[in-house]
């Protein structure tokens, strides 16, 4: 399990989350998608599926075949919504998510709350996601250094409404502010659908690539 994590809201973790999902599919994979951010879910409405049934239902049982949902938006990838569950993912989920047979992929909530630690806790390896504005390198920098403390080896960062990898900026504290290193991707700034336009698949697609070299 992939953990796309981030220190803010709105830093661009779902679009990630299903943007590396198209890109494997388009080089032959069917990813799944997850909602762990419970207490405010958005997958669903970016992947144009219901909200439920989702991953409650694979805490009490179901199989996960049996409720996910196929997204029209991005095709080729599988989804999880987050159905009624709230608060931190239930344990039992991850366990069973973690039995799945192709790669899934958590889009995590933001900041350094219990529900954010929870999918790290689990997950094999993390990708942190930013802007490249100087608060929100420094949030990813925590979100880096929790994923480190829970186990959760972080491959590096995706930066997004960046055209490159930004020169240090000074942070919140009066630090140098950076993202995790390595940036495995830049995402320019794009109006519109970031997913169907040409440009966002290409840097998605380049993040796949990265990953693929890491053998991951």
């Amino acid at each position: 399990m992939l953990a796309i994590a981030g220190g803010k809201g709105g830093c661009g973790k779902t679009t990630t989350a299903l943007g590396l999902a198209a890109a494997l599919a388009r080089d032959g994979e069917r990813p799944l998608v997850v909602d762990a951010d419970c207490d405010m879910p958005n997958l669903h409405t970016m992947a144009d599926t219901d909200r439920s049934p989702g991953v409650d239902a694979v805490a009490k049982g179901d199989s996960i075949a049996a409720v996910t949902h196929r997204s029209t938006v991005v095709p080729g990838v599988d989804v999880l919504p987050a159905g009624s569950a709230s608060g931190p993912l239930d344990r039992t989920a991850f366990r069973r998510l973690g039995r799945a047979r192709g790669r899934v992929i958590l889009d995590c909530p933001a900041g350094a709350t219990d529900a954010a630690a929870a999918p790290l806790r689990h997950a094999d390896a993390a990708l942190v996601v930013s802007t490249a504005e100087p608060a929100s390198l420094d949030d990813a920098a925590k979100t880096a250094r929790m994923a480190e403390t829970l186990d959760a080896r972080v491959l590096g960062s995706v930066l997004t409404r960046a055209d490159e990898s930004p020169a240090a900026a000074t942070g919140s504290e009066g630090e140098l502010a950076l993202a995790p290193e390595p940036v495995l991707a830049t995402v320019p700034e794009i109006a519109g659908d970031v997913l169907g336009d040409r440009v966002g698949r290409a840097s998605y697609d380049r993040l796949a690539t990265a990953l693929e070299r890491r053998n991951v």
